[in-house]
């Protein structure tokens, strides 16, 4: 077989794909099954994902576009209702469906997307807030809703019926359609700025969840939860709730209750008003009567009619002080002077004449014996001088120079051994009576110890 007769496999999944993209019934189909492999990749990328059911399974890819369009979280087994056209990717052979519209299937998108974006701001606490009181009198108050609706005639018509000194400023504003959440939240955004107004009314007519469709905006919702200004909201029928009525202070279920909520019957305040000057000017009467009462006692009591015995308990009180201080005065004298008499008692016993004379004897008594120790001191003084002199002398080296001993000095120092000196030294002999100076002619050890033991027998 000719190699001319086989195909290349882009030849083959080019052809296949120009009869995915001629074939009428591949260009719209209609699809139901369930979401599967979605992982979000934000609201600028692509979504891939695929559609399966029981026994079958296509890839999907949804572009950005069409995906930013959504008014509902896409999310993992969803059962969707799939609107697009199928297409071969030539790259893998692969064929997909591109998703054109999707939305829930058995419930509506605006549903899913209402009861998932009110499950998101419940978690952030947005709906759990003190809610804050309407002003009982109002002065001013500000009206967002269509100019043209039958919403602000019935306010107005309820307010002046009402409550006619309040002034009621229209915000105009679009309350339906793709522009409707922006113009809400730039006139509720003006009314905050303004700062002026006690009270604000959100309001719109009956419809369909697709001309409330506004009411749910997050940003609209996170607008009116950051008004200081407390917000009425009255959307819809009774029936019907949106998300601003969750973030709202107050709701009502119509216009007319929006204003009956934001203002008083004035025509009962003044009846009110009256009944309380009443009980107030009765109530002022009875006590301006109790008062007078009490003057009229007050003018025949003694205070007034004997004035001066209001002094009589502060005499009394003055005059019991005076004895005190007279007390508290004089009862340190007394002490004082009965001291000094017990002083002058004690002087007079002990009269220092009698104890001067005592003293006087004592004192010769005391010298006569100091005289005494004092001479038999000196007597035991000089005995022993006496004593000590003796046995000095008996010591003293003259004494032995006397009986014929010599003392001998070489150099100035003394002779002790013949060791100490050489023949030649000079000597110097001390004897009792004078000195002799001579020198050394020899030396005998003999003749010397002999010497030595003569002077110690002398000795």
């Amino acid at each position: 077989m000719a190699s001319e007769n086989y195909l290349t496999v882009t030849q083959l999944t080019h052809y296949l794909k120009a009869k995915f993209d001629h074939d009428p019934y591949l260009n719209r189909v209609y699809l139901t099954g369930e979401v599967s492999g979605y992982r979000s990749r934000g609201k600028n990328n692509h979504q891939y994902f695929s559609i399966k059911d029981e026994h079958a399974l296509i890839s999907a890819i949804m572009y950005r576009r069409q995906f930013h369009q959504l008014n509902f979280e896409l999310e993992e087994g969803m059962k969707v209702l799939v609107i697009g056209r199928v297409s071969l990717y030539e790259p893998s052979g692969r064929y997909q469906v591109i998703i054109d519209s999707i939305q829930p299937d058995g419930v509506g998108a605006f549903y899913v997307a209402y009861e998932q974006l009110k499950a998101k701001l419940a978690k952030e606490g947005l709906f759990d807030f003190p809610h804050k009181p309407i002003p009982l009198f109002p002065k001013k108050i500000a009206v967002v809703t269509s100019p043209s609706g039958a919403v602000i005639r019935d306010i107005m018509t309820t307010t002046r019926r009402r409550y006619p000194i309040v002034q009621l400023v229209l915000y105009p504003t679009v309350v339906q359609g793709d522009k409707a959440a922006a113009s809400i939240i730039h006139n509720l955004k003006r009314i905050e700025a303004d700062g002026s107004y006690d009270t604000v009314i959100v309001g719109r007519g009956g419809g369909s969840i697709e001309d409330l469709w506004c009411f749910n905006d997050e940003q609209l919702a996170r607008t009116v939860s950051a008004m200081t200004t407390p917000v009425i909201t009255s959307v819809g029928h009774e029936t019907d709730t949106t998300l601003i009525d969750y973030v709202a202070d107050q709701r009502a279920a119509t216009p007319t209750a929006a204003a009956e909520i934001a203002t008083p019957v004035l025509q009962e305040v003044l009846l009110q008003v009256k009944d309380y000057q009443q009980r107030l000017y009765h109530g002022e009467r009875q006590q301006l009567l109790v008062k007078q009462r009490a003057l009229k006692q007050l003018k025949q009591s003694y205070v007034f009619t004997q004035p001066e015995r209001l002094y009589d308990g502060y005499r009394l009180r003055l005059s019991e002080w005076e004895n005190r201080l007279q007390q508290v005065a004089t009862r340190p004298m007394h002490e004082k002077q009965r001291h000094l008499n017990q002083l002058i008692q004690q002087l007079r016993a002990e009269n220092p004449k009698s104890t001067i004379v005592q003293r006087q004897g004592e004192v010769k008594l005391l010298y006569q014996r100091l005289k005494q120790e004092q001479q038999t001191y000196m007597t035991r003084e000089h005995y022993q001088l006496d004593h000590l002199v003796s046995a000095l002398d008996l010591l003293s080296p003259l004494k032995r120079l006397s009986k014929g001993y010599t003392y001998a000095t070489v150099n100035q120092q003394p002779l002790r051994s013949i060791k100490d000196v050489s023949a030649g030294d000079k000597l110097e002999l001390t004897l009792a009576d004078g000195q002799i100076d001579t020198t050394v002619q020899a030396i005998n050890a003999q003749t010397l110890m002999k010497s030595s033991d003569t002077s110690q027998e002398g000795g």
